[in-house]
């Protein structure tokens, strides 16, 4: 039987079915109704242990349906925090950039990295050789920049992110486009330049966007937080046996 991972973040809900630490399909939902979404998942196959991270936290009636799904469930938001508590990470830091900081310490273990997780919000992670947590920054992800500038200027439109973006716009749209992505690159290279000993690792939705547009080398691991979440049932299930 196999375990069932989930991260509900601000945008979309991600899941994939994990054996120990391989990841089987892996799922993609966006709406309101993620409960459901989650039930249709183990309609048909009851995973042994369920590990569920999210942004927004579960009511007790959600956890109580979940719980019946599977032999162990685990959840992991603002208020349940038992799961991760002795992995070393401050409190402060959510539950899907713990999961990602485990992930990278699991795949480039006794390596200095730097974690970049581009969604809703840009995160900035560090991490040493030791797997020691550095600090981390986060601003404003791509599109959520292209939202606000839409909607905190009168006169500019709202644009999809550019396949091509020019050095300096020659239009507002162009202008828009370079602004946003080539400022998200400077960012980019100036985290680089400050730990140019750290492996650097993409994930999130806009992380191949942004890994075509790189000179340096880089990691692209799209799935990292369900990495995360994978190792922690895998460890659960080992204390249980």
């Amino acid at each position: 039987m196999a375990n069932l991972v989930v991260d509900i973040g601000n945008t979309a809900l991600k899941a994939a079915w994990a054996d120990g630490m391989t990841l089987g399909k892996t799922f993609r939902y966006q709406g309101e109704r993620t409960l459901d979404f989650i039930l249709s998942l183990t309609e048909r196959q009851k995973p042994e242990t369920m590990v569920v991270s999210t942004v927004r936290p579960l009511s007790e009636r959600d956890i109580h349906f979940l719980e019946r799904e599977c032999d162990r469930f685990v959840v992991i938001d603002s208020a349940h925090r038992e799961a991760v508590a002795g992995y070393g990470f401050p409190s402060y830091l959510s539950s899907d950039r713990v999961a990602c900081l485990m992930a990278a310490g699991y795949l480039f273990r006794e390596k200095p990295c730097t974690v970049f997780d581009f969604g809703t919000m840009l995160t900035v992670d560090f991490m040493d050789a030791g797997g020691h947590y550095s600090g981390g920054n986060i601003s404003p992800g791509c599109r959520t920049r292209f939202k606000s500038i839409n909607r905190y200027s009168k006169m500019l439109p709202l644009i999809n992110t550019p396949d091509v973006v020019e050095d300096a716009g020659t239009s507002v749209a162009g202008s828009i486009g370079a602004g946003v992505i080539r400022g998200i690159m400077f960012e980019i290279d100036g985290y680089i330049c400050q730990y140019p000993e750290n492996i650097v690792v993409f994930t999130g939705g806009d992380a191949i966007y942004f890994a075509k547009r790189m000179k340096n080398s880089i990691f692209v691991v799209c799935n990292l937080v369900l990495i995360g979440l994978a190792l922690i049932a895998d460890e659960n299930d080992k204390r249980i046996y």
